[in-house]
Parts: structure tokens; sequence; C-alpha cells
């Protein structure tokens, strides 16, 4: 791997927690720095990040809220 991958691994928390619980993608990373990007797409389904999850997790916020709001009435 190269210095820049690692820096970039470790300056991103997700990034590194994931390439800790996967180790695998260790293997794929010094074959290809290309399998970064590869990694951030699979580290963002895990985790959730992506702007759909985003999008639904705050829906599911506002639905709570505005249940909440019902109850109080």
């Amino acid at each position: 791997m190269t210095v820049e991958t690692l820096m970039e691994i470790r300056n991103n928390p997700y990034f590194y927690s994931y390439l800790r619980e996967n180790s695998s993608w260790y293997k794929a990373l010094n074959r290809d720095i290309n399998n970064l990007k590869l990694m951030e797409k699979e580290m963002k389904d895990y985790y959730k990040l992506n702007l759909t999850d985003k999008i639904n997790d705050l829906s599911k916020r506002l639905t709570m809220i505005n249940n909440i709001i019902d109850i109080m009435k």
C-alpha cells in the first residue's frame, strides 16, 4: 500500500474501522490501489452512509417527532 493510501485510511475513522473488521481488504489494497473506491462503496453500504440511507433516517425521525406531537395534543 502506498503512504497516501494509508494516510487516507487513517484519517477516516470509518475506513479504518471497516478495514480492521474486514481484513481481506488489506490484500486487495496491496494488489491494486483502485480497490479503495470499491472498499469505500462497500463501507458506505455497511455503515449506511449513503444519501438514501440518510434520507430514510431523517424520514423516520420526522415521523417519530410527528407521532410525539400528535400524542401531546
